[in-house]
């Protein structure tokens, strides 16, 4: 039998096409993937989620032309498994794969148990620290059992170098999810963070907390943020710092940001890895950076912050033939092509009012009912 593939051009959102086609079972041919750039072709870091998607699905094929500007990719099985073992290169953070794992997971055949390895903490990608506190939280608000859902952070990993580790358990939901409705971002309460630091002195740490504190005590007294300096094995191989934090509110949301700071790869000499001449932010103005961009998404409104907006939109749109209605401060541009591409492959399509008073929008869709097939499959 001939397979039909869902034709589909250039390498935007190619992660997020390759977990919506992996969800729905549409086989995708991916053309044109950077065909004008100076160095064409699929990234390492694509490669490295395309190899991440064969060790998580059974009978799933993955084919690349020649120079990497053409991929045909036809879903397989999501099996999930125990002690697995992904190496994430050192060109994009584990965020960057986790954030499509903690969906797969959920529709696996058996629950998930993966070890990932690379960067733990960059400023592309979310670290693992929102990770731990804030994305996993999401899931629960769709019916998702709390026990395996959990990261464990054994050694964290600065980008260029990374050295990082940590396991991610995801277990599966039964049947499918539970539509939400989930409008009121509440107060905020108080706020948590952690700063971490690998390779630098420990008096970063409190340096940072320092600074952020600073802009918090003036608005609420309930702020307490941890210190988690690694060193010895767990502490990676490169020097490098960050803060995450966490604003908790009255009705259970949270609202994070974070960011770390680490030296550049060096390019032009391969014998020195990075280069270490170069000035770094320093942590008292990482800590009030942090501090400001976390007041901005509280200001926003909405009951995730907006690096978790598509991942809420996903997470409805997958939900049983029934209503979910959440609410997002402004919309980012990822966020509109995850809504876009949710109903090009699923053909959930949302609702979207915005409400000047509260310069908030409203997004109201009916799911598309995915069920756990795979427990199915025996």
């Amino acid at each position: 039998m001939k397979t039909s593939y869902m034709k589909l051009r250039g390498s935007q959102y190619l992660r997020l096409r390759l977990l919506l086609a992996t969800l729905s079972s549409t086989p995708i041919l991916v053309e044109d993937i950077r065909s004008d750039s100076s160095s064409p072709g699929l990234c390492p870091y694509e490669v490295s989620f395309l190899r991440l998607l064969e060790k998580i699905s059974d009978d799933c094929t993955v084919e690349i032309n020649d120079t990497g500007t053409k991929l045909r990719y036809r879903p397989g099985v999501l099996m999930g498994g125990k002690n697995l073992v992904h190496d994430c290169g050192l060109s994009r953070a584990i965020g960057y794969f986790m954030e499509p794992l903690i969906v797969l997971g959920l529709f696996g055949k058996r629950p998930l148990s993966i070890r990932l390895k690379g960067i733990t903490n960059d400023s592309k990608d979310l670290s693992v620290d929102t990770f731990r506190t804030t994305t996993l939280h999401i899931l629960k608000q769709f019916g998702v059992p709390i026990d395996g859902l959990e990261l464990k952070i054994e050694s964290r990993g600065a980008a260029p170098l990374g050295g990082g580790e940590v396991v991610l358990g995801v277990p599966i939901v039964p049947n499918s999810l539970t539509a939400t409705s989930w409008i009121d971002e509440g107060m905020v309460k108080r706020i948590r963070g952690v700063t971490s630091s690998t390779r630098v002195s420990p008096q970063f740490g409190n340096r940072m907390i320092f600074s952020a504190r600073g802009i918090f005590n003036r608005l609420l007294p309930d702020v307490h943020i941890f210190t988690d300096h690694r060193s010895g094995q767990s502490c990676g191989r490169s020097p490098g710092y960050g803060i995450s934090l966490v604003a908790e509110t009255t009705t259970g949301c949270l609202i994070s940001a974070d960011m770390a700071v680490s030296y550049p790869k060096a390019e032009e000499d391969a014998s020195m890895k990075y280069d270490e001449k170069l000035e770094l932010l320093p942590p008292e103005d990482l800590g009030t950076q942090v501090a400001s961009m976390l007041l901005g998404e509280i200001e926003a409104g909405g009951v995730v912050d907006s690096s978790h907006q598509g991942l809420l939109f996903l997470l409805c749109a997958l939900c049983p033939p029934d209503v979910s209605k959440v609410r997002v401060g402004k919309l980012t541009p990822y966020s509109i092509a995850v809504l876009r591409n949710i109903r090009d492959f699923l053909g959930v399509k949302f609702v979207i009012k915005p409400e000047a008073a509260m310069n908030t929008v409203i997004l109201k869709c009916v799911g598309c009912g995915l069920k756990n097939n795979a427990r199915t499959i025996s």
